[in-house]
């Protein structure tokens, strides 16, 4: 591979002017597709193959209005009389007609007609029904339906929309701007020079920028999970500077070494570069397993995840060596101070802390796993929930109207249930789903029953049970699994059959179905991680050890993850918008993304180990060299990848606050505990154990020459003659 990287390299570089003008014409052309084509992204968790969703899919025929989006708006009087006063009267039923008027809404019942009403008289609620799917929904019609309540307002009412229609996720606060300025001013520390720096930070917006076209351009053919392209940009604007800063590192240290800028950009593509395929490769089959989970929006993620990832590796081997092209020997122009990757002989704290390391490597390695160990307990309690109105930050319309249903209403009138009655067959179908009716009101956790909605000509009824319990509480799902639990017993006594369906039903089967997805994706990406690793590092230990170091990191994580947003630890840090249940696909998703990061620095660290240790170097002297020429590297790329994730928790996006906030833990513990202290730690205590490898696989394993062994050689025999091809 090194050979072939190295082909890349130089040709980029001598022919820098077309390789730039390929990306800016790719740039372009992906940009006017999506301004063409581009669609509107969906916010539906879906998951076919659940009971909620075969229920609801079964049903549309019948009740097509629950396929279709639907909105509350929730009147609040403050003034005596409440609602029931005569001129709030007049307003919200004028407000009711006026929603009724605009185009797409199907139906809009007066709260006063249906009993929509809270018990002290405060509150009513009127349930808009449009005429269209959730994603055909337009903010048009959003805007028409406030609108069209401004006669409540103007009679003194409070007015709040939420309801799926005002359940908005996905959305970017701008925070990732603050990611982009923390990056820029490690890139400038670490590299010394605004022009060095400012490299890595273009490459990634260039990557980052034909993902995005390209991504928002198949919006218009395929349905596209909100949160997708947040993903997309939050991972390709980290690996896009990291994989960056690696290959101009190398290039600095081979023009350090007397390198004319040519050959070292192509040297530094044959070796960093490998590492950054392989660092890609990881993280693309490791988004790209999300799929195992057979979650369809979930698999939408990680291929928009991998896309991004995929564009970036290809920035970094081409347009990063073009644009080392036009630097030339100018690379350190607008330098801050001296050379900063330069040490002049000067012992780094790198070094120092090497040598730290490799004299008391199993102490260093007990402390490390004591304090992880720590961090993970509270990842014992993991509870999974998707988020709803009460997730929403705190004073926006959906987290108001969440908030005004359940003080006046009480917590289960946010969670509906959905109870679908088959009396199709029986010899009186209305007194069936009476006798269904009766029974599920006995029910512990059940308030209510309202009326049913029923379809003579299939004999097909819709049963809407309240719970005692929110949409987040453990004591509505065990209602769920109560309610399907009946279905002999009430098949028998009534000779109907029954099943749940509904927001909150579907809600808690994704988190279900997630959860149950964990352990199978977990074994495929370790199955993944050992074959790749011992591929790159021709090593038993190396890929096991890796592996460990990548579980330990995940469930650090997950640890923090559960102390802040399930128990609300550092809630006057983070602006946490609702304590409870961690996101269903959190989990799955910071083992998909963390696990191909992690390998980012194993890679980096290791190969930097093992290209001293075939050179001729003592184990321990190895692991020395290795993170005295990684650690300044690492650790600045893992301060990007930290600012970038942690940038998008200062958003109050239900769904993306914690994914960043988990990707930033995860970063943080794996490459300052795990790579910088565990991995040089257990490589001392390994030896020259490392890098055994089974003489019968050495025969068959193909050699990737990841640390450029055999084209150095190659270089060194002939050093004037360039590799073929070139």
């Amino acid at each position: 591979m090194a050979t072939y990287l190295y082909r890349l390299g130089r040709y980029c570089f001598r022919r820098r002017k077309a390789v730039l003008a390929v990306w800016l014409a790719v740039l372009i052309a992906v940009g006017g597709a999506a301004g063409a084509f581009a669609g509107k992204t969906s916010d539906e968790f879906k998951v076919p193959g659940t009971e909620a969703q075969t229920t609801l899919d079964r049903i549309k025929g019948t009740f097509p209005q629950q396929g279709h989006g639907s909105a509350q708006v929730v009147f609040a009087a403050h003034a005596p009389g409440g609602i029931a006063a005569p001129e709030a009267g007049r307003a919200v039923s004028e407000a009711v007609g006026r929603i009724a008027a605009v185009p797409g809404v199907a139906a809009v019942p007066d709260p006063h007609a249906t009993g929509a009403v809270s018990p002290d008289g405060r509150v009513a609620i009127a349930l808009v029904s449009f005429d269209r799917k959730l994603a055909d929904i337009t903010d048009q019609q959003r805007d028409a339906v406030r609108a069209a309540a401004e006669p409540a307002r103007a009679a003194g009412l409070d007015v709040a929309f939420g309801g799926d229609a005002y359940n908005r996720m996905g959305k970017v606060d701008g925070g990732e701007a603050i990611g982009l300025a923390v990056a820029g001013v490690v890139l400038v520390v670490t590299l010394g020079s605004l022009v060095a720096a400012g490299l890595p930070l273009l490459t990634a917006l260039v990557g980052v920028g034909v993902a995005m076209a390209g991504l928002l351009a198949l919006t218009g053919s395929f349905q596209i999970i909100t949160t997708a392209p947040v993903l997309a940009l939050m991972v390709g604007l980290a690996v896009g500077i990291d994989y960056a800063l690696f290959i101009l590192s190398r290039h600095r240290r081979h023009l350090d070494e007397g390198l004319e800028p040519e050959e070292a950009a192509a040297r530094a593509t044959a070796t960093a570069g490998s590492a950054v395929v392989f660092a890609g490769l990881t993280v693309v089959v490791a988004l790209a397993g999300l799929a195992v989970a057979g979650v369809p929006f979930l698999t939408v993620m990680g291929l928009a995840a991998s896309g991004a990832v995929v564009v970036g590796v290809l920035v970094a081997i081409t347009l990063l060596p073009a644009l080392l092209g036009f630097a030339g020997r100018a690379l350190d122009r607008l330098p801050l101070w001296r050379r900063a990757l330069r040490t002049g002989g000067r012992t780094t704290m790198g070094e120092r802390w090497a040598r730290f390391v490799v004299r008391r490597p199993l102490a260093v390695l007990l402390v490390a796993l004591a304090g992880l160990g720590v961090l993970a307990v509270p990842a014992a309690s993991l509870n999974l929930g998707l988020p709803g109105g009460g997730s929403q930050a705190a004073g926006t319309d959906a987290r108001k109207a969440y908030d005004l249903v359940g003080e006046s209403f009480g917590p289960g009138f946010n969670a509906p249930l959905v109870v679908v009655v088959d009396a199709h067959g029986t010899p009186q179908p209305e007194q069936a789903v009476r006798g269904v009716a009766a029974r599920l009101q006995t029910l512990k956790g059940v308030r209510t029953l309202l009326p049913p909605t029923v379809d003579p000509a299939s004999g097909t009824a819709l049963l809407t049970v309240i719970p005692q319990t929110g949409p987040d509480d453990a004591d509505t799902k065990a209602l769920v699994d109560e309610i399907r639990g009946q279905r002999s017993e009430v098949k028998a006594a009534t000779g109907a059959g029954i099943a749940v369906t509904g927001t909150t039903a579907a809600n808690i089967d994704v988190s279900t179905k997630l959860g149950q997805a964990l352990p199978p994706f977990l074994a495929v990406i370790v199955g993944i991680a050992v074959v790749l690793l011992a591929l790159a590092f021709r090593s038993v230990l190396v890929p096991l050890k890796a592996v460990a170091g990548f579980l330990l990191s995940i469930t650090a994580s997950l640890g923090a993850v559960v102390a802040v947003y399930q128990w609300g630890w550092l809630d006057g840090l983070i602006d946490v918008p609702k304590v409870g249940p961690v996101v269903s696909f959190v989990p799955i998703l910071l083992i998909g993304v963390l696990f191909g990061l992690a390998m980012d620095y194993e890679l980096f660290l290791v190969s930097g180990m093992k290209e001293q240790h075939v050179h001729g170097m003592a184990p321990r002297e190895a692991v020395v060299a290795g993170v005295r020429n990684g650690a300044r590297v690492v650790t600045a790329a893992a301060l990007i990848m930290v600012s970038v994730f942690g940038s998008f928790v200062f958003g109050h996006d239900p769904v993306v606050q914690p994914i960043g906030f988990a990707l930033a833990v995860g970063v943080l513990v794996d490459a300052f505990v795990v790579r910088m202290a565990l991995v040089p730690a257990a490589m001392t205590l390994f030896g020259r154990a490392a890098w055994w490898f089974p003489k019968r696989l050495e025969k068959v394993v193909p050699r990737v020459d990841m640390e450029g062994e055999q084209l150095i050689a190659r270089l060194e025999r002939e050093p004037a003659k360039e590799p073929a091809g070139v």
